[in-house]
């Protein structure tokens, strides 16, 4: 992300400007699930929750930020470089502070360095928990063969089940029109006088709010309430969206409209947005956790880069959300489209009930028997 950044900024052609585009995006589809593996497998269960949520809330500070740092943009001549040089200070606080981050005690065991695991486990939980820890580690381990899980392996078997939830639950996201409200939301804000760059402000705002609240209530509702109560929120919202879209209401339509994008955005910060990155890393056991996050990643993060432009050659679910976006609505016109994201909103709320397993308060291995039992 720092040679990305540094590249952009730095370059007078396209192809440099592409090019480093293409290594901030990668650089992107890395980290963010990567941080959500390493916080899980650190963190103690009773905080598990509040620490994952801040991969949402840093996320929808850097959105913030970058509205704010990239208002002179029209004003002041290449203060685009300007822009792409302060993209790079959170890349290189990052990579500073993870040298003095302790190595995640999971992975250390699974490499067969267990006295490495147990010294991380005192820094971690301090001496007193060092034994209890590595005997949940132990009785995890116990049931495994040794040999490593084949990608393939994942579509079929005893881990097809929690890869099936992984992934479902990412497309249900994306399914849900997020995106596709972010991308036409300054349209609709216009259409009561607001200018572009404050719309995106208060949404921005929205999405901060709620991720505030999701990190608030994590450990205390549970993975699973916030999920439904989220997606049942959004159903509400994106009909009121529907509903807005009938012109014949006047004045009222508009009001709608706008109200029923900040309700919506607001409720899906409260769990669909933050809760799956932190739920997939607990719900996979430890032999399968880094494929299985890989695999659920390539349905979820191309879908918020496809609409920026940053990783076009990927494919995901909102790929073809945003693809067909257009063309659905001039066929099927907004108030059937925005019903089929609401529709797909309450099939999310359905499936959660029926199907993710709470997790709050367990340890990772907990998690992993309690799912074993339920195959």
């Amino acid at each position: 992300m720092i040679v990305g950044a540094a590249l952009s900024a730095l370059t007078n052609s396209l192809e440099g400007m592409l090019f480093g585009r293409l290594l901030v995006g990668a650089g992107m589809g890395l980290g963010p699930p990567v941080a959500s593996l390493y916080i899980t497998e650190v963190s103690p269960p009773s905080v598990r929750g509040m620490y994952g949520s801040f991969v949402q809330i840093a996320t929808c500070l850097g959105i913030l930020f970058s509205l704010l740092v990239g208002t002179p943009v029209k004003d002041i001549d290449r203060w685009w470089r300007v822009c792409f040089w302060v993209s790079a200070v959170p890349a290189v606080l990052q990579a500073i502070a993870m040298e003095f981050c302790v190595e995640s005690p999971q992975w250390l065991y699974k490499c067969g360095r267990t006295n490495e695991a147990e010294m991380q486990f005192e820094k971690l939980l301090g001496p007193l928990h060092v034994k209890s820890a590595m005997a949940e580690l132990s009785r995890s381990e116990r049931g495994d063969d040794g040999e490593s899980v084949k990608f393939s392996e994942l579509f079929y078997g005893r881990h097809f089940n929690v890869v099936f939830i992984g992934t479902t639950l990412f497309a249900l996201q994306q399914l849900s029109g997020i995106n596709s409200v972010f991308y036409f939301s300054s349209t609709v804000f216009r259409s009561v006088g607001v200018p572009s760059s404050l719309a995106n402000i208060c949404m921005g705002i929205a999405n901060l709010l709620g991720s505030i609240i999701a990190m608030l209530l994590m450990d205390k509702l549970g993975r699973k309430m916030l999920l439904v109560g989220s997606f049942f929120f959004m159903a509400f919202s994106m009909g009121l969206q529907a509903i807005g879209a009938n012109r014949h209401l006047g004045s009222a339509s508009v009001y709608l409209s706008v109200g029923g994008i900040l309700l919506f955005v607001l409720a899906f910060s409260l769990g669909a947005g933050p809760v799956p990155g932190l739920l997939l890393p607990e719900i996979f056991p430890n032999k399968i956790r880094a494929k299985a996050m890989a695999l659920c990643m390539s349905v979820h993060w191309p879908s918020s880069y496809v609409a920026r432009l940053e990783e076009g050659a990927k494919l995901g679910v909102n790929f073809f959300v945003s693809l067909l976006f257009l063309r659905l609505l001039e066929q099927l016109g907004p108030q059937v489209l925005y019903t089929m994201f609401s529709s797909a909103c309450v099939v999310g709320a359905i499936f959660v009930r029926r199907h993710v397993v709470e997790t709050k308060g367990k340890t990772l291995q907990e998690i992993e028997v309690s799912l074993l039992q339920t195959q």
